[in-house]
């Protein structure tokens, strides 16, 4: 195994979650409970944690949307490590909080790299990592109320699901869809990606210290039975 990671630099693709980050505002924060200390005296540390399964960076999987989808404990550790595939958007997306990707990122991806291999984790970068973990920034919210953040685009996901096979996306930001979508309750994207039997992380860090092709993801996460989520730790090889 060192034989193979010689060499090799690991990154880190995950946020550290904690009491009052950003999330998704239905949700509850979450709360931490120090049952056992060793400053206390106990004779180890311990902690119980109340999370909703959607916290900080995590996995979502088919379930989430998907009714009869697979469960956390479904989806194979096969899928857990994957070609790694950055689309970038950064730019877009510092000019236009709004930025969506469009086809031609995808083409000039492949123009540059090769055709994206089938089961790859495509990434969506944004550089919205870069605000957490101040929610007001990361939510974006203007003065009418409407969030205003990148997303996914319906024909960019309907291209990777149906013409290339991938296995699963992620993204820097909360959600899947735009932040004017959310907004307004319109969380198609996500279902579109989730009914198709894919999954995703949400809230992705890091995304700009990694190279756009030629690196492999890991997304581990634990085995809640019959689970519809739950934080992940995320990293890449390259």
């Amino acid at each position: 195994m060192s034989a193979a990671l010689e060499g090799r630099v690991s990154t880190d693709l995950t946020h550290a979650f904690h009491s009052g980050q950003p999330h998704f505002p239905a949700f509850p924060d979450e709360e931490r409970e120090e049952l056992f200390s060793l400053e206390r005296g106990d004779g180890f540390t311990a902690h119980r944690y109340s999370i909703i399964g959607q916290w900080g960076t995590h996995v979502d999987p088919p379930s989430h949307f998907a009714a009869g989808g697979r469960t956390l404990d479904e989806l194979p550790v096969s899928e857990m490590i994957l070609p790694l595939v950055v689309l970038d958007i950064s730019e877009r997306a510092a000019a236009d909080s709004d930025a969506t990707p469009v086809l031609r990122d995808v083409e000039r991806w492949e123009t540059e790299h090769g055709r994206i291999p089938a089961r790859a984790f495509v990434a969506l970068r944004t550089d919205w990592s870069r605000r957490w973990p101040d929610a007001v920034a990361m939510a974006n919210m203007g003065a009418d109320g409407v969030s205003h953040t990148p997303g996914w685009s319906r024909e960019v996901l309907a291209f990777l699901i149906e013409e290339r096979d991938i296995a699963g996306v992620g993204h820097e930001q909360t959600d899947t869809d735009p932040g004017v979508a959310t907004s307004a309750g319109d969380f198609s994207l996500e279902r579109f990606l989730l009914e198709r039997d894919r999954w995703q992380i949400e809230l992705l860090a890091s995304l700009d210290r990694v190279p756009v092709a030629g690196a492999a993801v890991v997304a581990t996460w634990p085995k809640p039975q019959g689970g519809s989520g739950f934080p992940a730790r995320v990293f890449a090889i390259h």
